[in-house]
């Protein structure tokens, strides 16, 4: 099932917030914190991407 419009609008908004938040970071926050961030906005891409490869899933096995 794929993820609900509201679902990724504030996704993306998130991703957005993240993106300024490391922008900032990476001139006044020590390494570890950038890192963390980063993680923060590959975890939202990952999962919005497993969701994509799920509907495929869902959709192969629903034509057996």
């Amino acid at each position: 099932m794929a993820l609900s419009q509201k679902t990724l609008d504030y996704l993306l908004e998130a991703e957005g917030s993240i993106r300024l938040a490391m922008k900032y970071a990476a001139t006044n926050e020590k390494p570890l914190v950038i890192t963390q961030i980063s993680k923060l906005l590959y975890d939202i891409e990952s999962m919005k991407e497993f969701e994509k490869l799920m509907d495929i899933v869902e959709e192969h096995n629903s034509t057996d």
